[in-house]
Order: C-alpha cells, then structure tokens, then sequence
C-alpha cells in the first residue's frame, strides 16, 4: 500500500479524538528486540562489511579506504566514547545502534553513511545535507509542561497551512535530510494533519513524532505505521504517575505516555522515552527505577534531555550541578556499555557527547524549524534565522550554519 492510498484509508476511519477508544496492545506481537552477545556481534560483523562496501563505493584509492573506515570509527567514539558496543535494536527487519542513525540497512541508512564521508573526504555521489531536523506542525497542546520550550507561543493562532508544512518537508527532503522528526505543540492532537503529511512526502526520509503519547491508540499507532512513521519520542518525565500528571499539568498525562509507549511498540515503531533530567530526579534509585519502567514497556531507547533555560524554564535555575551531571554519565555509560544491563533499553544522551564533541546543531547536521516555519539552531537554542518559505532560506541557513551552535 503507497502512501497515498493509506492516506484515504486512514482519514475515512479517523474520528473526533475525543471519540477514540483505549485498546490494550497486550494481544499483539512485537518485533522490537534488544540483541547483544553473538546476535550482536554477526550482525556488527555484517554492518563493518557493508560499510566497507559503502567506503569503497565512494572512494577508488585503497588507502582512502582504510583512512575513511577510521574515520567512521572515530566518529562513533566521539558520540559514545571509548566504549565496546554491547547491544543493538531490531526493529522489523532494521538494527539500530542510536536514535540519530537510520536502521541498518537501507538505502537511507547507505545515504547517511556516504554523507557521513563526505566529511572525510569529497564524494562524487549525492548526500545528506542533514542527519536530522525537527518541524513543528503546530501550536496546539492540551498539555501545560513545566519544561515546554515552545511555551510562548503554545495555542496560539497557527501561522502555516498543511501546503506550507508540505512546502517545508518538500525543501527537506530536496535538500537530503535522513530524519525529519514532527514535533509542536502536540502533534497528535491534529491526526489528519500527520497522515496527510506522511503520505504527501517522499520515501527517501524517516519520519519521527515527538509527542507526549496523547491518546495514542493501538489504532492510531497501527495507522501510523501503515503511512510509514519509523517511530516515536514519547516525553516520560517521571516513573510515579502523580509526579509526572503535575509535571505536564494534565491528569491523564502518564496513562496516554505509558499506554501510547505500548501501542506503538506493539505495531513495530521504534519507541524512545524521553526524559527531562532534573536536578531533584537524579539519583541512582531513580533512574534505575525509569529504567525498569521502560525496559517493562518493551521500550527500546531511553533519552536523557538536560533542561534549558528556553520557554517556561526562560530566566530560571535549572541546570545540573556537576555532581549530579557526574550521576547521570556514569549512569549512561554502565547501562550502555555492561554486561550486566544487556537486556535494558539503550540511553541515548546528548549532553554527554556534547561537553566533549560540541554540538552538531545550529544547520551543522540538525536544525529546528518552528511554528512559523523560521530556522533556529535546536528546538532549545531559538535563533530566528530566516524562514523556510522565503525564497533566500538558502543564504539563510548558510549564515545560521556559519554561527553554528550558540551553546557549544
């Protein structure tokens, strides 16, 4: 089925959401595994012999071969560190290794690699302007988040139309960009908006939802997937319900993430909880705690997200004490990189590479469109620099990546 045709299927089933009926997913069949040990270790094997495929696709001089698998190599360790992979994600017949790497190994995971090289060395082929970018679709939340980066502007009268949207995934996808991640407000507040979204784009990109799970169907994940979402970013701010329903100011807030982190992964979407790390969470026992809650979820990722002073957190205290920054990265690496949490989600965490790396924001390999369809370094770093629909975004997004991250 295209995604045209799943488009029409989708929309003549939608109703008012307000109408959709909870489904429990516990009848359904996952694909989503963890794998580690000697699954792991063939299929690395096997990913190391197609990125050599890959390097030598791209380049004729053998020692450039070697150069650039060194290269990719390094740049691994600048993400991860120094650290042995000990586990990988299947989804359907996919393998991931993080959130920001497409599965292994389709087309668009080879386009990413080859773009990849392309800062090793020039490559004759076409590649990726972009690992990834985040395209707010709308104002609209019925979610009052204590962190909202977006909080400004939060329902507020929409400015672009679904052709404008289409218009800026249009330009994206042209430009060459792996992952294109929809975000708000809540995006799933405006389901047909998505589907139509979906099915109007090009195959040659992952699309992501970033959401807090409202009312994520099994129904609405099953459609999700039909239209060709790869997957989601639930936020999961706390593993005690009460704690987490205030947190967003909403009372069915951790019912709709924890039932929408099922649903999803009950139809096959690669699911990650993202949690907002503040300074009275972090301990030992709690993220132990997050964790177990996720790895019973089935969920395969875990993303830790360092608060910023953007939106409602705007001239308040919250960054993370160095002790507490310390908890968190020994936290990651132990959960990643032991053989003792094999069978526990993956973390992903941006703060720990970016201390040592710096930040690949700001039109380097990732940027944020926002709700007006101007471009901004991150979704927390709102620089404004230009509009995707001006005809001169080009020069502008030049500038922008000359700027680079303002943070890093």
């Amino acid at each position: 089925m295209n995604r045209s045709t799943t488009l029409k299927a989708t929309i003549a089933t939608t109703v008012i959401d307000e109408q959709l009926p909870v489904t429990s997913s516990n009848s359904l069949n996952a694909s989503v595994k963890i794998i580690s040990g000697l699954k792991m270790n063939w299929c690395h094997f096997r990913l190391r012999i197609s990125l050599m495929r890959i390097i030598i696709k791209a380049y004729s001089n053998p020692l450039h071969w070697v150069l650039a698998l060194k290269y990719l190599i390094r740049l691994r360790k600048n993400f991860l560190g120094d650290f042995k992979l000990k586990k990988m994600i299947k989804v359907d017949s996919k393998y991931y290794m993080g959130l920001y790497t497409p599965g292994w190994n389709d087309d668009i995971y080879k386009r990413f690699i080859t773009s990849e090289l392309n800062n090793f060395k020039v490559v004759k082929s076409d590649v990726l302007r972009f690992n990834h970018v985040y395209v707010a679709v709308t104002k609209k939340c019925p979610l009052q988040c204590d962190h909202c980066y977006a909080w400004d502007i939060l329902n507020k009268k929409e400015q672009l139309s679904p052709e404008d949207l289409k218009c800026i995934i249009g330009k994206l996808q042209d430009m060459g960009t792996a992952q294109i991640h929809l975000t708000g407000g809540e995006p799933l507040i405006k389901p047909r908006l998505l589907f139509e979204l979906l099915a109007t784009s090009q195959p040659n990109t992952n699309f992501w939802i970033n959401t807090s799970g409202y009312k994520l169907t099994n129904e609405r994940a099953k459609d999700l997937k039909n239209a060709g979402l790869t997957g989601l970013f639930i936020s999961l701010d706390h593993f005690d319900e009460e704690t987490h329903n205030n947190f967003r100011k909403y009372k069915d807030a951790y019912y709709w993430a924890v039932n929408g982190a099922g649903n999803a992964v009950a139809n096959n979407l690669v699911v990650a909880l993202s949690l907002c790390v503040l300074e009275d969470f972090i301990s030992e026992e709690n993220l132990m705690t997050y964790m177990k809650l996720a790895k019973d979820l089935g969920v395969p990722f875990v993303q830790f997200l360092e608060p910023k002073e953007v939106g409602h957190f705007d001239g308040k205290q919250v960054s993370i004490s160095s002790e507490k920054i310390e908890i968190l990265e020994s936290f990651y690496v132990k959960m990643n990189f032991s053989d003792d949490y094999l069978d526990f989600p993956i973390i992903n965490y941006h703060g720990y590479y970016q201390r040592r790396q710096g930040c690949y924001a700001g039109g380097n390999r990732s940027m944020y469109v926002d709700t007006d369809g101007n471009l901004n370094a991150c979704p927390f770093c709102h620089t404004n620099s230009g509009n995707m629909l001006d005809d001169s975004f080009e020069n502008q997004l030049r500038a922008m990546t000359k700027l680079g991250c303002p943070i890093y």
